[in-house]
């Protein structure tokens, strides 16, 4: 028996034009591996890592132009993503990434010819407006494609492309060091332009984000596109339906090409004064929670332990260059690990519970990890239990990062943004992400210098309890909901208090 979750009867053609759809299901499967592929890319911190060590000695720099070097793509990265928000809306989801693609590989290229500490600069300084777009349109697409049962699983692969990106940095990093040193770093960093050449060849033929398409009043194109993505004709007829309603078109409207009302339509500046400067209540309370999660993900610290992990190692004792990368590899591995897990457990335990267990272990690790090396350091290396303990709590920080906080901001941010206001509200959120990560790249050695590597974590730690609390408040679940529901989570004042109410029940699939 065929069930009505969407209200109104499915037709036999619903069902026939699933069938003939279903078998290109893998294609929105292959676009998510090879947007992976890109996040990959662009994540080039596990690269800089260990080729940082190398650049350093080759143009004899300070650690105030090293801060700078490691730290100027996620500034760059800001104009991307604030770009990629309008662009996207504009242009649609598929060809913001090809531009991603493109800008990247430029980038790449500058970085791998490199002669020069100021071409250097230029080159990462490209490569950061591509990784600001990537960053921005991944869970964007992941997230409007996704049915509500897999979303968390498909919007966090990109977070998985990531993680393999940093171990395969970690990699690249321990084979090319045996290079001479001219040769070697540019390797590390110019081999990305390859694969991404491929992606911007390869995105053409993956489908278009069906929720764009009806935001452009391409209603037939969306339908087509939905049955694909979808599990069963009843949940494209449904989430059809929600979006329908979110941009104001008749349930029963089945026309080719639409007309969205003007009421609906936000564009330009319309936009920005609605989201920023005139929110109603939920979509101020949506904003800070968005705004809220990625300013979190970084100031907590992570990228100074993924980034710095060779500096790290250095003051638990390990010395020698290749040893720190070889180590370095290891924290890769871990990262990799518990992101996978994330994104089996994300559509099971949920979005807030995932987050909220990471928060917790990240302020035990980074607590411990500054306790550690302040006896380090202090005892002059003499207490080897402390370095050993470490290097524990380094790959403790990273494991807890990576089973919530890491994948979850990008999926929590991608789905509690209405339709229209989708595009620019991520941006913003990826741009105070990329403020907050060039913020600690560029201070971390800085400020152990000045309170020491330890006190540094304990400043890390104290900043994780704030985020805890912000968490456990501000963020409401969201795992099962459609995108067209998310509003009404936040129309309690933002509060997780609205988990006592009755929620929508949306049909489970």
């Amino acid at each position: 028996m065929i069930s009505k979750s969407s209200g109104s009867p499915i037709n036999l053609s619903s069902h026939l034009l699933f069938l003939n759809s279903a078998i290109n299901l893998s294609s929105h499967l292959l676009f998510l591996n090879r947007l992976m592929i890109i996040l990959c890319l662009n994540s080039d911190t596990g690269v800089m890592s260990g080729a940082m060590i190398f650049v350093k000695k080759e143009f004899k720099i300070s650690d105030a132009k090293t801060e700078v070097l490691a730290g100027i793509l996620n500034l760059c990265a800001l104009v991307g993503s604030l770009s990629a928000g309008r662009t996207s809306d504009y242009i649609g989801r598929r060809y913001t990434i090809v531009i991603a693609s493109v800008i990247f590989l430029l980038g790449s290229v500058v970085m791998g010819y490199g002669p020069s500490y100021a071409v250097l600069l230029i080159g990462r300084c490209v490569a950061g407006v591509g990784v600001g777009f990537a960053l921005m349109i991944a869970p964007v697409y992941s997230a409007e494609v996704s049915s509500p049962s897999t979303r968390g699983f498909l919007s966090s692969l990109p977070e998985v492309g990531i993680s393999i990106g940093i171990l395969l940095g970690y990699f690249s990093n321990y084979i090319f060091s045996g290079l001479p040193l001219r040769l070697g770093w540019r390797i590390m960093l110019g081999i990305a332009a390859i694969p991404s050449l491929f992606l911007a060849i390869g995105i053409l033929r993956m489908p278009e984000s069906p929720r764009w398409l009806i935001m452009k009043g391409r209603l037939g194109e969306a339908k087509e596109i939905m049955y694909k993505v979808s599990n069963d004709p009843e949940e494209a007829e449904f989430r059809l339906k929600e979006i329908k309603k979110a941009m104001g078109i008749a349930e029963n409207c089945d026309d080719e090409i639409v007309k969205i009302p003007d009421s609906v339509k936000a564009q330009g500046e319309g936009v920005w004064k609605e989201l920023l400067l005139k929110p109603t209540k939920s979509l101020r309370w949506i904003l800070i929670a968005g705004v809220g999660i990625h300013f979190f993900e970084h100031a907590t610290g992570i990228e100074a332990v993924i980034l710095y992990s060779h500096k790290i190692f250095d003051k638990a004792g390990v010395h020698d260059h290749k040893h720190q990368i070889l180590a370095t590899v290891g924290v890769g591995l871990t990262k990799l690990t518990f992101i996978l897990l994330s994104t089996i457990l994300i559509d099971r335990v949920g979005r807030r519970k995932l987050l909220l267990t990471s928060l917790s272990g990240m302020v035990v690790t980074l607590t411990g990890l500054g306790v550690f090396l302040t006896l380090a350091e202090h005892s002059g290396g003499k207490l080897i239990w402390a370095l050993v303990l470490s290097i524990i709590t380094t790959y403790g920080v990273v494991m807890f990062f990576n089973i919530g906080l890491g994948p979850v901001t990008w999926v929590y941010t991608a789905e509690i943004f209405p339709l229209k206001f989708r595009g620019l509200g991520v941006g913003i959120g990826v741009a105070v992400n990329r403020l907050m990560n060039a913020t600690v790249s560029m201070s971390f050695l800085s400020i152990s210098a000045a309170i020491t590597t330890g006190g540094a974590f304990f400043m890390f730690a104290g900043i994780s309890v704030i985020a805890l609390i912000f968490f456990y408040f501000f963020l409401p679940e969201t795992k099962g909901k459609s995108l067209e529901e998310m509003e009404a989570l936040f129309t309690r004042g933002g509060t997780c208090s609205n988990h006592v109410s009755k929620q929508v029940e949306i049909a489970k699939y």
